[in-house]
């Protein structure tokens, strides 16, 4: 089949994938008891499994991981004893909203705005799990490869379910090539395949200073103030041009690939007019060659209800992305000793770390990479580009570590202006159209080794 009358095929179907993207979406399968009840989860991963059961696959269930979150797996065989197996990926719980006055839209009711589909998931990762179903609706049970589903529900928290899981049940989950669809094109219309992603480390900073709030009046000018000492700690993170600077971490990389202009980057941050960019590389040696530290929340009074009183203590929670090259373990020993020394005033310092992923290089030119690249350019209609990703995916190198063998490939729909993790996430439906088209266009043309 070729690959105009598979586009026809999956056109007719993005009616079908509006309505399943938009039931799952109203599930806020955020995968944190604090913020969500469990149930929500379940109830997304049930629709998983009853979906890809339609999917014509067999042994469909829950598989709980050591973090109590739980896989969709699933298998759908074929009878040719030579046929390679692809394992497909994806997850269906989802970030937070976050600021609810920030969202334009309601954020899990799906909403069309100006060609685009609006909602928490909707690209990260939900968006993928549609395509993929829509692949494989589109081929009608014309597949001549073995498949195999994994769709995980705490890839969000970081808290290392599946990556256990994969390597307790490594024959489970083994495939000659593995789709893993959490990473996007370097815009709508431009077809990418992702090479490289930073590694990260989350921590939570606390300082203490004081046994209790003191009077500011009384006080102020001679007592540490906790607040204050947090705030000169993070500043000592990055230097003026906006590198940044933690002790013992090489900040010089640079990167060697597809290149991402400032203007176009510009753009999809949404910078304001006046704005900088930060550090002293190119936009693609900041994100995708260097470490970068963010300052993700901060734990001290709110501006309303605020006294005046000295702080005692205040905690900040934070995020280093950690570069191919670069060790992640040695990453955060730096980022813990640095904290530690940049402490002004004698303060206490303590430092719980939260999660901890190694960078991951994929490789490329085997007949997985060839035969993919191929369906992305027959998809779309222009040759395939390789991207970086500053985002991490830990569960890759638990991949890449226990099917040396397998080949990786790193494909989806979150391009640039789909905002995943901030409000107002979108997906363009192109996206999900294009890509199902080229995942079709692979499943029946991948022949494994044989290439």
């Amino acid at each position: 089949m070729n690959g105009v009358e598979l586009r026809d095929r999956v056109d007719a179907l993005m009616g079908r994938a509006r309505a399943d993207l938009a039931a799952l979406v109203a599930i806020p399968s955020v995968a944190d008891p604090r913020q969500y009840p469990p149930e929500k989860c379940d109830r997304a991963a049930q629709w998983v499994v009853d979906r890809f059961a339609e999917a014509g696959f067999d042994g469909l269930g829950l598989r709980r991981t050591s973090d109590g979150s739980n896989a969709v797996y699933g298998e759908r065989r074929v009878a040719d004893p030579g046929a390679p197996t692809v394992l497909l990926y994806a997850h269906y719980d989802v970030q937070p909203p976050l600021d609810d006055e920030a969202w334009r839209t309601p954020p899990f009711d799906l909403t069309e705005v100006n060609g685009r589909w609006y909602g928490r998931g909707t690209a990260d990762c939900k968006g993928n799990i549609i395509m993929h179903l829509t692949a494989l609706r589109a081929l009608r049970g014309e597949i001549p490869v073995n498949l195999k589903v994994i769709v995980e529900g705490s890839e969000e928290q970081g808290t290392g379910g599946l990556e256990d899981f994969v390597t307790r049940h490594a024959d489970l989950l083994q495939a000659d090539a593995i789709l893993v669809c959490d990473t996007g094109n370097a815009a709508v219309g431009v077809p990418a395949a992702t090479v490289s992603l930073r590694g990260m480390v989350n921590l939570v900073v606390g300082v203490e200073a004081l046994s209790s709030e003191v009077h500011s009046g009384m006080f102020g000018g001679a007592a540490p103030d906790a607040l204050a000492a947090l705030i000169h700690i993070l500043a000592t993170l990055r230097d003026d041009t906006g590198n940044t600077t933690i002790t013992g971490l090489d900040n010089t990389q640079t990167w060697t690939g597809e290149d991402y202009p400032a203007e176009r980057f510009r753009a999809d941050a949404g910078l304001l007019d006046g704005a900088y960019l930060l550090g002293d590389g190119a936009v693609a040696d900041m994100i995708w060659a260097r470490p970068a530290v963010t300052v993700l929340g901060i734990d001290c009074p709110p501006v309303v209800g605020s006294a005046a009183a000295i702080q005692p203590h205040a905690r900040a929670r934070l995020n280093l992305r950690v570069p191919p090259g670069m060790d992640a373990v040695k990453a955060h020993e730096a980022l813990v000793g640095h904290l530690h020394a940049a402490a002004p005033w004698g303060v206490h310092v303590s430092v719980a770390t939260e999660a901890l992923g190694q960078p991951f290089e994929a490789r490329t030119g085997g007949p997985a990479y060839r035969t993919f690249a191929a369906a992305m350019r027959d998809a779309y209609g222009r040759e395939m580009t390789s991207l970086g990703q500053g985002g991490s995916i830990p569960l890759c190198n638990v991949f890449a570590d226990t099917y040396p063998d397998s080949e990786i490939i790193l494909m989806g729909v979150e391009e640039p202006l789909a905002l995943i993790h901030a409000p107002n996430e979108s997906v363009h439906p192109d996206e999900i159209a294009a890509l199902a088209t080229a995942e079709a266009l692979f499943l029946q043309r991948y022949r494994g080794k044989q290439l």
